[in-house]
């Protein structure tokens, strides 16, 4: 029996294999790892699908593998057994979108070509299925249908419209590439030794989307400071109580909590732009982005309904997070699904820097570190310790006024933090 690479989810059609846990000769058991697959910016055990003797290994570490394709070779009666058990695949004139193999080529229709309409009358189906294809503006005889007599069922018209949408988004992907300029070859050994060093998977990741967020979103970034002398001494009064309980008390913890505050009464900072850019998705729940640096890159987990988390279970969750994220042990699913990143730089040193929006969100926030500076109060200067801010957001989606109340608001949170959220 054959294991091949799985579906990897929404969007994921491939990986690169960073580990091999089996050689030929082992015995493994189903649902057993195998391999370790790097995968949009996170790495995931791939299991075994039956039980058996290794008899070969078709990959190696730092092969680029596709969905379908062969990872290992099993032998053994669990593996004769559930291969016999693999249904049988239906006959291609029943498959509305054949996939094609890792060897065989893919033959799509050029959508800038349409086909031509067949002649003659429409395949058979319900009333209320020709109804919605007319309400779609789809010609049921583009339809193969799969059932007795060429009968068209809502299975064929979704497999159809899904079909659609797959040439769309490659059509508009070649569009794309063919848009953007083409560098001019340069031959760098000319001025001295150089040394060839391949992106990893996640670079290139990384690359493509920050490219796709510059070229598709107008940025703009707002600045503030928010005084936080007074949420330092606090952070002081509990650091201690908070680590007695297996958690570290950061002024990210209190960031957050302030800004989910923020983020209830201004939700178009919470949401994103459809498909079409014509309609904009107001979310119901606050799933931060917390951007981790590793060694690998850039890491962007996912922080779930951090409205609803105290600030105990926050400072946890960060933890937990970026700790797993610096040991490669976040699932994809964990890096899906944020609705507004916070980018904090305070560790590092940095003060103002200017994000990235990660889309499909509309906003990120980046943090700098806190300074002490001179501030003019009741005739003085006094030291006090402020934490830069940086807002960059949509300009589609938000415009300057709101961007400038949400961070007044969000300094003002800072600054007036309430001890009994602690």
């Amino acid at each position: 029996m054959d294991i091949k690479l799985p579906n990897l989810g929404e969007g994921a059609d491939s990986g690169v294999v960073v580990s091999l846990f089996v050689k030929e000769g082992d015995q493994v058991a189903k649902d057993q790892p195998i391999l370790e697959l790097e995968n949009e910016k996170a790495v995931a055990s791939i299991p075994a699908t039956a039980g058996g003797v290794v008899t070969r290994i078709h990959v190696k570490p730092g092969d680029k593998v596709s969905v379908g394709q062969k990872l290992v070779t099993l032998d053994g009666p669990a593996a004769a057994a559930a291969e016999s058990a693999q249904p049988v695949p239906a006959p291609a004139s029943l498959d509305p979108d054949p996939a094609p193999g890792p060897d065989s080529p893919t033959t799509e229709p050029d959508l800038g070509v349409p086909a031509a309409i067949p002649s003659g009358e429409p395949p058979p189906a319900a009333p209320s299925l020709r109804r919605l294809a007319k309400e779609l503006g789809l010609d049921l005889r583009r339809i193969r249908g799969s059932e007795r007599g060429g009968r068209v069922v809502m299975a064929d018209l979704r497999a159809y419209i899904q079909r659609l949408e797959k040439l769309a988004a490659k059509a508009a992907a070649t569009s794309e590439q063919a848009r953007r300029p083409k560098l001019e070859p340069v031959d760098f050994a000319k001025w001295g030794p150089v040394a060839i060093k391949p992106l990893s998977q996640l670079r290139q990741v990384i690359g493509r989307r920050m490219a796709d967020s510059w070229a598709l979103v107008p940025r703009v970034t707002q600045f503030d400071e928010a005084d936080i002398t007074d949420l330092l001494a606090l952070r002081k009064q509990h650091v201690k109580a908070y680590e007695e309980r297996g958690a570290r008390l950061t002024v990210t913890g209190f960031l957050i909590k302030a800004l989910t505050g923020v983020l209830q009464r201004h939700p178009q900072f919470n949401a994103s732009l459809d498909v079409t850019e014509e309609n904009l998705v107001l979310k119901s729940y606050i799933h931060l982005g917390i951007a981790v640096d590793t060694e690998q890159g850039l890491l962007v987990p996912v922080l779930r309904d951090a409205d609803k988390l105290s600030v105990l279970e926050i400072s946890r969750g960060i933890e937990d997070l970026a700790q797993r994220a610096r040991e490669r042990k976040l699932s994809i699913e964990e890096m899906k699904g944020g609705s507004f990143t916070v980018s904090n730089q305070g560790g590092i040193g940095s003060a103002h820097f200017t994000p990235i929006v990660n889309l499909p969100e509309v906003a990120i926030l980046g943090v700098g570190r806190g300074t002490v500076k001179p501030v003019w109060r009741d005739g003085g200067f006094v030291p006090r310790t402020l934490l830069p801010l940086t807002l960059s957001y949509d300009h589609r989606v938000i415009d300057g006024g709101s961007a400038a109340r949400f961070m007044v608001e969000l300094v003002e949170g800072l600054q007036t933090f309430d001890s009994g959220l602690l």
